[in-house]
């Protein structure tokens, strides 16, 4: 190899190390930014009841900020929507119990009386369709209005079904993001797996569901 071929060489390599340390500086602000991009609020002071959305793998933190917005006196009722999964051994009930009956003892934990809260009836299979039971569930009981909590990352896609599902009634929706405990933090989601399935993964799910509802 020549001198000149060694020099071009070379010079490429440096471009290209720029490049990748210019890549590694920026990754992590643009995997901030894109995990709080999936993340809205919306506001409301008061409702008729607290609806937890179904997430076997962040049941804890969604049922801790509801048991905390119901302690604030946002809404005097708590319903939860059922996936019907079954949940780890419970050495104490000698059995699995759904996710749903591990988000209703969390919430008793955290000081909700076992009164006020409701299991919207039926089993669902996504978002959309959990929605949907929220909306007949609403309806039956009359419901005025409804403050949604979900995970942080589910939150965008969660209010814009509900305004999807809830288009042309009278129901007004709040959302309110849990803060992440069992979801990884924006700032350090990649680096963990579950991470890659709460932000790059919803992305996704966003687009199916603007194209499939």
């Amino acid at each position: 190899m020549t001198g000149e071929n060694k020099s071009r060489m070379f010079e490429r390599i440096r471009r290209w190390s720029r490049v990748v340390l210019l890549l590694l500086l920026a990754w992590p602000l643009a995997a901030w930014i894109g995990a709080k991009g999936l993340i809205v609020k919306a506001e409301l002071p008061h409702a008729d009841a607290i609806a937890v959305l179904a997430g076997s793998s962040t049941y804890v933190e969604r049922t801790r900020h509801a048991a905390e917005l119901f302690r604030e006196g946002r809404a005097p009722t708590i319903v939860l929507t059922s996936d019907n999964l079954p949940s780890g051994w419970s050495g104490e009930q000698q059995r699995n119990p759904l996710f749903v009956e591990r988000a209703v003892e969390e919430l008793k934990r955290q000081g909700v009386p076992v009164e006020a809260i409701e299991i919207v009836p039926g089993a669902v299979v996504n978002t959309y369709d959990e929605i949907v039971h929220l909306r007949d569930y609403a309806a039956a009981h009359r419901l005025r209005s409804v403050l949604v909590v979900t995970s942080a990352y589910q939150s965008r896609r969660a209010l814009w079904t509900l305004r999807r599902v809830f288009n042309g009634s009278n129901l007004v929706i709040g959302v309110m993001p849990a803060e992440p405990e069992q979801s990884p933090n924006p700032a350090t989601w990649w680096l963990h797996r579950f991470g890659w399935k709460s932000v790059p993964l919803e992305y996704v799910k966003i687009i199916y569901y603007r194209w499939k509802y």
